[in-house]
């Protein structure tokens, strides 16, 4: 069902009114899964484990993390939307799947207003742009020149059609006169591994995706995405740094439970996540992946979904980017 931006925005303002004179307490009473619409790998899966490998230390039950991918995340959130709305299933949520595919989806399987309900914004981080050690560009300048004469035989990696990592491909080829084609795969793992292979050129992806292959030397990154230098990339510039101030995009990971999820049970999900998220070894392991923890209430996660709602449909509607129509 699509819905307009307003209606949107509207549903999530109004989902969140009752969250905070919530009233009860609710006890966990069984395993918790954490549905993953990506396959494993990637920067939402690794987050993710972080997060349930802490809580279920702490658990009598533990939290789990089931991967389901598809239709660039849609497939797994519709699984979390239609789960019973007793606490024990929530899905992951990304700027793609809660954000992005309501601009680019003529018809989306589920409504992020009305199916879902916002829990925990887990953390954010940025997009590097990397390409194999043996590559000819040294620096962003010198990819943009190889990629310029290299014409529509260059080609990048994506997580998905409508991912922020093709948004912001397309970006550089309309900005910067290019004309790389776009080759997207189900999820971020495997567009890293088809770089690493050969099969394609170039990755804008998350920081965590890569990071490992970055310091073990089988990528190179050349630029990152976000408004100041990663800390887990210090040496790597921004792209502003390039010249490309209004290209910054930094992705985001929380969680949403189903619609009709109790109050009560929101909250206490929210406080198990946010303790997780207090414990220095939390933070020191998505530091070292590249992400920037987050945290807060419920409202502060369906602020930053409403924000970015609204945000991607102008990118999209500047960028003329194709609507996905099946």
């Amino acid at each position: 069902m699509r819905r307009s931006l307003p209606a949107l925005l509207l549903g999530l303002i109004l989902a969140y009114a009752p969250v905070a004179h919530a009233q009860g307490e609710w006890e966990q009473a069984r395993p918790v899964r954490i549905i993953l619409p990506f396959p494993p790998g990637g920067a939402t899966d690794l987050i993710a484990r972080i997060f349930t490998e802490r809580i279920s230390r702490d658990s009598r039950h533990p939290w789990l993390v089931e991967n389901r991918s598809g239709a660039n995340g849609n497939i797994g959130m519709l699984a979390a939307a239609q789960s019973p709305a007793d606490g024990y299933t929530l899905g992951a949520c990304t700027v793609g799947n809660c954000a992005i595919n309501a601009a680019i989806y003529a018809r989306m399987p589920f409504d992020i207003a009305t199916d879902l309900v916002p829990v925990f914004w887990s953390g954010s981080v940025m997009n590097a742009l990397v390409v194999r050690p043996d590559h000819p560009a040294r620096d962003f300048q010198g990819f943009v020149t190889w990629a310029r004469a290299q014409g529509n035989r260059a080609n990048f990696s994506s997580s998905g059609f409508g991912a922020s990592n093709h948004l912001l491909g397309e970006f550089l080829n309309g900005r910067l006169g290019l004309s790389m084609q776009h080759v997207p795969f189900r999820g971020g793992a495997p567009g890293m591994q088809a770089v690493m292979q050969g099969a394609t050129q170039m990755f804008f992806e998350n920081t965590p995706t890569l990071i490992g292959a970055i310091r073990g030397g089988q990528l190179r990154a050349l630029v990152v995405s976000g408004r100041e230098r990663d800390p887990a990339l210090p040496d790597v510039p921004t792209l502003g740094e390039a010249g490309m101030a209004d290209a910054v995009v930094e992705p985001w990971f929380g969680y949403m439970a189903p619609r009709g999820t109790p109050a009560h049970i929101v909250l206490a999900l929210n406080t198990m996540l946010n303790r997780a998220n207090a414990d220095p070894d939390v933070q020191a392991r998505l530091r070292g992946l590249g992400a920037l923890p987050e945290g807060g209430p419920p409202e502060r996660f369906a602020a930053h979904v409403r924000a970015e709602l609204a945000r991607w449909a102008e990118v999209v509607r500047v960028n003329n980017i194709e609507r996905i129509t099946e």
